[in-house]
């Protein structure tokens, strides 16, 4: 089992629900809604829980989502908070080290752990007789972890070999989900080096860990979700039992992370010695989380990246042939609702080497300089369908895990996991002109970062 942060989530929801029920009382659905029930309340010492039954599969979904990222990493120690979801599987007060991943495994489970930008989530699926279990197992770590010197250690080193097998010795290593946030950026808590720096990661000591554990990882800086076959009444005693007296702590207050408007295009080429052809990407800063231009930009992903009839898709694969796959969104790391700062939504490809980057881009121009006016209802129309339909593979999928992202996500950012009902209203309430006035204000050429890689490999080939 491999424990780190992917460029492509785990729990990938680009997606809307329909859903009748929140907080601690439920509507009965109608024939055309689709109904996730969701209980939500807080335990003394802060911790937000959220409770989803779904009876389809006699299985559990544990999920426990903190709310510290890389974003918000002390400066100096690039990569701290990666490296910390590694220590949190080195043993606690009751479990040794790899422990707690045995008894998963040995349960008839699976498990994982991610960094996030605005999250660190770990979470177990087990059949539902084990949930007892899993509580008490993720209570005792959120209670004390066992740092040690030999385990700081022992996962430096994991950590600095993962980044060079995804990353330094990877062709595209980092291509575009590390790099573009570095380029498009200037707020250093957005635009520094996610993964690590070697040197940052080698420079972390015992006391960066406990601190940053007795800091962020409380139970008032984390979400806790059940989904799946169980009854509540036993899951809220046995949440209130194993969670209930792990003290709280004092957060301190978030730094500023906020992107100015960006009023010029940026352009820059990145070398990479491995590559044997070109790649390009193309990012744009989002609106504000939860605005209506956040929802249009939504809307307009669909219409422009997300699936065969994607514009770009259509121009740069069908028409022109320049690839064979161009892939985008918002969140390269999650999805658009599982994040709360600055975000990009981007696009990329790969191309020949006998297709100049100049002759890609006029390609890309001729669909984005005409995208206003082409814009109709029916496209909107299309594009709330496309996102339906993502959400509904995604819920039958995992067991519910997508389902427990949306939750934790929700509870954690905007205190209301709730918001899962409304998404389709939001969706449905974004008109035509206000996606035309999103299409000026946040795809215009001045919000635009391109980034383009140089394949060195491909040169040396030539000349061999």
């Amino acid at each position: 089992m491999k424990i780190s942060f992917l460029r492509h989530t785990l729990l990938g929801l680009g997606a809307l629900l329909l859903v009748a029920c929140a907080g601690e009382t439920e509507k009965p659905a109608t024939a055309s809604e689709f109904s996730v029930p969701v209980t939500y309340y807080q335990l003394d010492n802060g911790l937000k829980v959220i409770l989803s039954r779904d009876t389809t599969a006699p299985t559990v979904i544990v999920a426990v989502y903190y709310n510290i990222g890389f974003r918000i990493e002390p400066k100096d120690r690039t990569g701290f908070a990666h490296l910390f979801e590694h220590m949190m599987f080195q043993g606690s007060e009751n479990l040794g080290k790899m422990e707690f991943i045995k008894l998963v495994q040995q349960n008839g489970g699976v498990l994982n752990g991610s960094t996030r930008f605005d999250f660190t989530n770990y979470f177990e699926i087990v059949p539902s007789h084990k949930l007892e279990t899993m509580l008490w197992a993720e209570a005792d770590r959120m209670r004390g972890l066992d740092i040690t010197q030999e385990n700081l250690s022992n996962q430096q080193g994991v950590v600095k070999n993962e980044v060079k097998v995804n990353v330094l010795n990877q062709p595209y290593g980092g291509f575009p989900w590390l790099d573009m946030p570095q380029y498009a950026n200037e707020n250093w808590y957005n635009a520094h080096n996610f993964y690590g720096d070697l040197e940052d990661l080698d420079a972390a000591n015992l006391e960066d860990v406990q601190s940053f554990f007795n800091t962020y990882y409380s139970p008032n800086n984390a979400a806790l979700a059940v989904v799946g076959d169980f009854e509540e009444a036993e899951a809220r005693a046995w949440i209130e039992q194993y969670f209930g007296d792990i003290p709280s702590a004092e957060i301190p207050p978030q730094p500023d992370i906020s992107e100015p408007r960006q009023e010029e295009e940026k352009s820059f080429v990145k070398n990479d010695s491995l590559a044997n052809k070109p790649a390009l990407a193309v990012a744009y800063h989002m609106p504000q989380r939860n605005s209506p231009e956040y929802y249009a930009m939504g809307l307009l992903d669909q219409i422009l990246v997300q699936g065969d009839n994607g514009l770009l898709v259509q121009k740069l694969e069908n028409e022109k042939g320049f690839t064979s796959n161009v892939s985008g969104g918002i969140n390269y790391l999650g999805n658009m609702f599982n994040y709360k700062g600055p975000m990009l939504w981007m696009y990329d490809l790969t191309y020949d080497n006998d297709t100049s980057q100049e002759e890609v881009l006029a390609a890309i121009e001729e669909v984005m300089s005409g995208l206003k006016d082409r814009l109709t209802q029916e496209m909107l129309d299309q594009a709330i369908v496309k996102i339906r339909s993502q959400l509904y593979d995604n819920l039958g999928g995992s067991f519910g895990l997508g389902r427990a992202d949306l939750l934790c996500s929700f509870a954690l950012f905007d205190d209301n996991p709730g918001r899962i009902n409304s998404l389709e209203d939001e969706f449905r309430n974004i008109d035509l002109e206000t996606v035309r006035k999103t299409v000026d204000e946040y795809l215009r050429p001045g919000n635009r970062t391109v980034l383009v890689t140089n394949p060195l490999l491909a040169a040396n080939e030539k000349t061999e």
